[in-house]
């Protein structure tokens, strides 16, 4: 009868009889959960060698002998002999220490779980009919895929005595351009406090007891103070609970997202950054405008729209190598775009509106410096949009080169 069990190996001696490929792999599980390794072999790869020569791991360069298991809690053996392998259980066996026998799993006494882990919950299968490690890889895999979807209850039903805060960037919009740390943290979140902007799609899919707080601007709602948001944050965090404050792109890229930092650190509340896909980069992309472009721009400068050019920005709008990013800048596109021109800018210089990036409401409005506030009444542009000046907005700048006539014959 096999029973799964979760082992503390942090700093106790795990014995690895054999240091080919498999038990390479192995020693780097058992590493990465604290375990001191030491591996009996007259030969071994040359990563486990590096590891002994670094001191991260104990060599014994000879053949097994059954006293090199006195002092371990765990045992593995991988040698590619049927015989040095049973030797090794048997040993073990002797000793009351737990061995894997990598070459027959079925002659061992313990076998590594196929594992997968999604924030502090691992997930652990095994076979309970004999070994059958391909089988519980699949089982494995099919459990990874729905961890990283958010599809699986990961909330603690225990509160601890102080929660924490994850700061999450969901991206530019579209559910599946979600990390899957967020989709991980989402699963175990208590509240979420979250804006207008984002992928604000994703709260459809939690649990009826996860509080949404809805902290973002739009018609008839205005927005929280970031004073309060980082008093509600924290104070929810106070009272043991998950909070994931959920932004649309990157955290720090004018998410405010260091203020909160600050407010969760003053409060002694763990707090974590997840980020995201910037709309800076993100929604240019979506309507085929690479912000760089080898042999067309080499810089890109992120600026607030809203905000009166600085002279970094006025000389990243002259320079013929540089994109110009604006965010949130639509209001103030009339004033942007006279500094510009004021400083020097060529009214020729091509910009390209993204409005409603990774909607289905997308449009992409081509013009020039000198056309920029015509065409912006024209068309009626609107928030949320993403402003690009520079040399990688042209229409044709993904277009295929033709082909000389002639070229390629011979």
């Amino acid at each position: 009868m096999i029973a799964l069990a979760g082992l503390d190996l942090t700093d106790r001696l795990v014995v690895c009889v054999g240091a080919g490929r498999v038990a390479e792999r192995r020693i780097e599980r058992l590493r990465a959960a604290g375990a001191r390794v030491r591996i009996v072999a007259p030969e071994a790869t040359e990563r486990l060698a590096a590891l002994a020569s670094a001191g991260d791991i104990e060599w014994l360069a000879r053949p097994f002998d059954a006293g090199d298991l006195d002092d371990a809690w765990f045992c593995h053996t991988a040698t590619g002999s049927a015989s040095v392998d049973a030797l090794v259980v048997d040993a073990a066996e002797t000793r009351r220490v737990w061995c894997v026998n990598a070459g027959h799993g079925g002659k061992g006494t313990a076998r590594l779980a196929a594992e997968t882990t999604s924030g502090d919950v691992m997930v652990g299968v095994v076979s309970t009919a004999g070994a059958d490690p391909r089988r519980s890889v699949a089982v494995r895999d099919a459990i990874a895929s729905r961890l990283a979807e958010g599809a699986l209850p990961l909330r603690r039903r225990r509160r601890t005595p102080v929660g924490g805060v994850a700061l999450v960037g969901g991206g530019p919009g579209p559910v599946d351009l979600l990390t899957v740390r967020a989709r991980a943290l989402l699963a175990e979140a208590d509240v979420v406090v979250h804006d207008r902007l984002g992928p604000t799609g994703v709260l459809a899919e939690l649990g009826d007891d996860v509080e949404l707080i809805d902290v973002g601007k739009r018609p008839q709602h205005h927005p929280v103070p970031q004073d309060e948001i980082n008093a509600l944050i924290v104070d929810r965090a106070a009272r043991g609970l998950r909070v994931v404050r959920l932004k649309g792109g990157d955290p720090f890229v004018y998410g405010r997202g260091g203020e909160e930092v600050i407010a969760c650190r003053a409060a002694g509340i763990p707090v974590e950054v997840v980020p995201g896909i910037s709309s800076a980069i993100a929604v240019p992309s979506a309507a085929g405008v690479p912000v760089t472009h080898r042999g067309v721009a080499g810089t890109l400068h992120v600026v607030n729209g809203q905000e009166t050019p600085s002279e970094a920005t006025l000389a990243a709008l002259r320079d013929d190598t540089a994109t110009v990013v604006a965010l949130m800048g639509v209001s103030a596109l009339p004033r942007f775009v006279a500094a510009a021109r004021a400083a020097g800018a060529p009214e020729s210089r091509p910009v390209a509106f993204v409005e409603n990036g990774h909607t289905p409401a997308q449009r992409t409005i081509r013009t020039t410096l000198g056309t920029a506030i015509q065409d912006a009444e024209t068309h009626r542009l609107a928030n949320p949009a993403v402003l690009v000046f520079g040399e990688v907005a042209r229409a044709d700048l993904l277009m295929p080169v033709p082909a000389m006539a002639g070229e390629g014959a011979g």
